[in-house]
């Protein structure tokens, strides 16, 4: 991990001045930012160091103060109780910042130690309909988690379990039966996950009839639910019958069922290109499903689990009360199959860890499944993850997808893009051509909604407003792509008026402007703020770093002029931190698997 000169030396120094201390392995000090209401660049919590140097943080600090006062990069340090804020060098700043991060950013990993093999499974979407909003945030989570982990130099396997079997999916397809004649994407233009999406919409409201029929005509039925009175009505029978005649193979439901899955996987591919996102593998219920009865038989055995007097088998899981695996039938619940497919992907990838991606209501079914996976004695079992994440909501209300009102996927990204290519248009008119303005769109908008969804922390239930995303002002993904593009354009002029820079030959201690030193002490803490999101699992926190340098920036273009400076040589090392600061955002950025366009 990069550090300042200065930091790096006072770790051996302390360890020289405290010889009896218990020193952990590499050992190492960490500088914050200075404080905005302080006077420096960087401060030491000595109180960090208090058990470790088995002194008072009081003592430690002014040891701490004393070493920094007579450092040649430091030029003021002032204790504050048992912290010591110090102001380094302009010279010091860049050569251990900015100067330094460039060829860190050309690394293919960030560290050099602890790599692991992690799985993300995320997605898992239902083949009778196609993905809505819920799925985006799901999706994004997933994607840019999975770039962040590699980023920082882990072995990431995407992998996405698609639900393709059971009442649900018999739902759209006895719908299809009854209302489709015979139409297919291909006849009609529609994309496939769209066209049996209609039909899962059709098959409800002819339930919803039917069961409104059954309540006039049996008033005594009418305070049952829904669920209840599903297989007295004559739909729901038939839907059940498919059901069995799939499980027993009939060849005309096995027939049907292929065709609508194959229009459905088609309609996803094209959402996945869409957003960037390529699976190492996908798994299918309809190939899982009955996985996880061996698993429990061996349990059984061991005395992992317990037999009912009705014949279920079960497991207690103490607070979490006691959990069925098997019901009386001998027939599987959700989560066998969950118990037998976490084994199948240990078994085909053997990851070090596992992540699922999953909605926040399934919180207890992971507490669950992890505990099983414990009990039933695999070590892999602690490292197994569930990266819960909140409901998104529209100004305009909740999701319904049973009616048909549910945000669709593939409808929000061509919002996105279309708002994106208004504020193109608003901004630059007829100056730029309508591909240029595609092109552009695109990419913003796109960049746009990934950035506002990853912005809130996962558990966040949040609210997402797709006009307010696309703002290229404010805490938004458009205003650091702006950034970026901002410097292109200054490169670009630059280019044109001949004007060039030397990296190598950079006079570092010209950039001695608060905005200028500012800019690149943010700068350096890009490495420490990668590693800190994936050890958290969090990318809501390199979004919060990317938009305090962006606004960071864009206080150091209108105080400091980089074209316009007072000579060339200022007016070069003022373009190498720009190239730097640029360098960063668009590494950032496309860890988040966010596009930067070349100008916005």
């Amino acid at each position: 991990m990069n550090s300042f000169k200065c930091i790096t030396e006072l770790a051996t120094f302390l360890q020289k001045e405290f010889s009896q201390a218990a020193f952990p392995e590499n050992w190492t000090v960490n500088a914050d930012k200075c404080p905005p209401n302080m006077t420096g660049d960087l401060t030491i919590n000595c109180f960090r160091f208090a058990k470790i140097l088995r002194g008072s943080p009081d003592k430690i600090a002014d040891k701490v103060l004393a070493f920094f006062k007579r450092h040649s990069d430091v030029v003021t340090a002032e204790k504050i109780k048992a912290f010591v804020n110090i102001t380094l060098t302009p010279g010091a700043v860049y050569r251990d910042s900015v100067a330094c991060l460039d060829t860190l950013l050309k690394s293919s990993q960030l560290q050099d130690t602890g790599q692991k093999r992690i799985l993300i499974e995320y997605s898992a979407p239902n083949t009778n309909k196609p993905q809505h909003l819920g799925h985006v945030r799901n999706n994004t989570l997933g994607m840019s988690l999975a770039s962040l982990l590699s980023r920082v130099g882990h072995d990431v396997i995407q992998i996405n379990l698609v639900n393709d079997r059971g009442i649900h999916i018999c739902k759209s397809m006895l719908a299809y039966e009854r209302f489709g004649k015979g139409i297919t994407p291909e006849s009609t233009g529609i994309k496939g996950d769209h066209l049996v999406g209609s039909f899962y919409v059709k098959y409800n409201a002819a339930l919803k009839r039917e069961l409104n029929d059954l309540r006039e005509t049996k008033p005594e039925l009418h305070d049952e639910s829904d669920d209840k009175l599903f297989l007295e009505t004559e739909i729901g029978q038939a839907t059940h019958k498919m059901l069995q005649d799939w499980e027993n193979g009939d060849e005309k439901v096995i027939a049907l069922w292929k065709e609508m899955n194959s229009w459905v996987f088609a309609g996803f591919d094209q959402t996945y290109k869409r957003m960037g996102i390529k699976f190492n593998h996908t798994y299918l219920e309809s190939e899982t499903y009955l996985l996880g009865k061996d698993i429990v038989a061996d349990g059984l055995a061991r005395g992992v689990f317990k037999k009912r007097e009705d014949g279920a088998i079960t497991i207690d899981l103490g607070k979490m009360s006691t959990k069925v695996v098997l019901r009386s039938d001998g027939t599987s619940v959700y989560i066998t199959q969950d118990i037998g497919t976490t084994l199948k992907k240990y078994s085909d990838y053997k990851p070090e860890e596992q992540i699922w991606v999953v909605g926040d209501e399934q919180i207890l079914h992971f507490k669950m499944l992890f505990e099983i996976m414990k009990k039933l004695g695999f070590a892999w079992a602690n490292d197994l993850h569930h990266l819960a994440y909140g409901m998104v909501n529209l100004p305009s209300g909740k999701m319904k997808s049973r009616e048909g009102t549910v945000v669709d996927a593939d409808e929000l990204f061509d919002e996105m893009v279309n708002l994106a290519g208004e504020a193109c248009k608003e901004r630059y008119g007829d100056s730029v051509s309508s591909e240029e303005i595609s092109r552009r769109a695109e990419t913003i908008g796109m960049g746009a909604l990934k950035f506002m969804l990853l912005k809130f922390n996962s558990k966040t239930t949040m609210l997402f407003d797709p006009q307010a995303s696309v703002r290229f002002e404010g805490d938004t993904g458009p205003y650091v792509q702006y950034a970026c593009a901002r410097i292109n354009s200054i490169e670009r002029k630059a280019a044109e008026q001949g004007l060039k820079f030397d990296a190598d030959t950079i006079n570092w201690d010209l950039l001695s402007g608060n905005e200028e030193k500012t800019l690149a002490i943010t700068a350096f803490f890009y490495p420490q703020i990668l590693q800190a999101a994936a050890e958290k699992m969090d990318c809501s926190a390199l979004i919060d770093y990317l938009l305090e340098l962006a606004k960071a920036f864009n206080r150091f273009y209108r105080e400091c002029p980089v074209l316009a400076a007072d000579n060339e040589e200022l007016a070069s090392a003022r373009m190498a931190l720009c190239h730097a600061i640029r360098g960063i955002l668009t590494d950032g950025l496309n860890t988040l698997t966010i596009e930067v366009p070349e100008a916005m």
